[in-house]
């Protein structure tokens, strides 16, 4: 199995990603661990990579394709994968395409995790970290026993500034931008399956599974 996972920030990607990779016995491919480990071994790709991420710069597609396209070169890869953040725009998407057929092969699906924007905010803007341990708690789902305090170490709790509505609102607005063109062109190339992401952590997985078997049996 060869697929890509995609869907706004907040929808549940990274967990699902690492859920349904463990289910289909295939790895979880993500741009953030291969950026990571390419930096902390000082690949070549990873030091021009660095260049760009020490400046708050975007690292450019052709440093990421090439870091992508060497991770997929892979032998643990050769029998499937899972793709999560790559790719983020259909320039991205047309050289995956490529990079596949010149391994003889393409991909099966593309699943998108789909949530309502209002719920995105909702689920972002609640959370609060420990600056102590790192602890994420949420003001509805998760609140610590004493309101803005770490239930492990007393520490006064925060709120990141990922996670500050504002920023949301424009983290949604560039994937509009970029992502949902993405979406469209899985859509003309016949791989997209769309699932909705709300609700607990199972039960998504369970219509993402169920939505991954049905393509594979069309």
């Amino acid at each position: 199995m060869r697929a890509v996972l995609v869907g706004p920030p907040g929808a549940g990607k990274g967990t699902q990603a690492q859920i349904l990779a463990t289910e289909l016995k295939v790895p979880k491919v993500s741009t953030g661990d291969i950026f990571r480990f390419n930096v902390s071994k000082g690949t070549e790709l990873g030091l021009r990579a660095k260049e760009y991420m020490d400046r708050g710069d975007l690292v450019p597609d052709q440093v990421t394709n090439a870091m992508v396209k060497d991770r997929l070169s892979q032998d643990d890869a050769a029998g499937g994968f899972l793709l999560d953040g790559f790719p983020r725009n259909v320039n991205q998407a047309e050289t995956l395409k490529s990079m596949l057929s010149d391994l003889g092969t393409g991909l099966d699906v593309v699943l998108e995790l789909q949530v309502d924007e209002e719920e995105v905010v909702r689920r972002l803007s609640g959370r609060r970290s420990c600056p102590e341990c790192g602890r994420v708690y949420h003001v509805e789902h998760d609140a610590p026993r004493v309101a803005g305090r770490c239930d492990d170490d007393g520490a006064e709790l925060y709120q990141r500034e990922d996670d500050r509505e504002e920023t949301i609102r424009h983290r949604l607005k560039v994937y509009r931008e970029q992502t949902v063109p993405l979406v469209e062109f899985y859509e003309r190339e016949g791989l997209l399956v769309g699932i909705s992401a709300t609700g607990p952590v199972d039960e998504v997985t369970a219509r993402a599974k169920a939505a991954i078997a049905e393509k594979k049996v069309s």
